[in-house]
């Protein structure tokens, strides 16, 4: 949700479109989609193992949250960005995920999610000395997850996972952005957990603009 998906249902409350919708979502997050690619229908069939009713279904979904585009008699397509429409996602991002860390500093003194969230950024930190994409990318879900937790505000639950940033993170697969993300990761968390929604809310906009700065970097003069 992006900014991270929601993380995929359990297998007990997965519906067939579930499987289809997070796969394609995972996917983009692990390079398996990326970002321009078309999606056929019976492939996604052979591959999720899904009837084609729930591959339509899931697909509606993402067009609905604006991952795919579903253009006339073309099948579906992986949205690309042009450069202006990353850069619009990201001056949303900075605003929302500010707003998330001053709001996640409410649940600073919740002891339960206070160690949740310790334990996500551990868990990122494992991940990246292991080099597993698979692991970073669950338990980066994981800790925004328990920001939106901590701070209990049901508009930010509403909307932060409609950001389009999956979508900008497949599309700059910058080798800098990972350690950067991790860096600043830790910086919320510390500002979060201390209960102060100054710096907290300036680490989360700090976050996204160094990723607006590395993908910007890149860009041909």
């Amino acid at each position: 949700m992006s900014i991270d998906t929601p993380v995929a249902p359990g297998p007990a409350d997965s519906s067939a479109s579930d499987i289809v919708f997070f796969g394609i979502m995972n996917g983009l997050e692990l390079g398996s989609f990326v970002p321009g690619q078309r999606l056929v229908e019976t492939d996604l069939v052979a591959h999720f193992g899904v009837g084609r009713n729930s591959v339509r279904e899931a697909l509606q979904r993402l067009a609905a949250e604006g991952i795919v585009d579903l253009p006339r008699h073309r099948g579906a397509i992986i949205r690309r960005l042009t450069l202006q429409e990353t850069l619009d996602v990201l001056d949303v991002a900075e605003r929302m995920t500010g707003l998330l860390a001053r709001a996640a500093t409410r649940g600073s003194g919740n002891r339960a999610l206070a160690q949740a969230l310790r334990a996500s950024v551990q868990g990122l930190v494992a991940a990246e000395k292991a080099h597993d994409d698979e692991a970073f990318s669950g338990t980066r879900r994981h800790f925004y997850r328990t920001l939106l937790e901590m701070g209990d505000n049901r508009e930010l639950r509403r909307l932060f996972p409609t950001i389009h940033m999956p979508i900008v993170h497949a599309q700059h697969r910058l080798a800098s952005l990972r350690k950067m993300r991790l860096d600043d990761y830790r910086h919320i968390a510390t500002a979060v957990l201390a209960g102060d929604p100054e710096t907290a809310e300036a680490a989360g906009v700090a976050h996204v603009q160094n990723v607006r700065h590395a993908i910007l970097e890149r860009q041909p003069a």
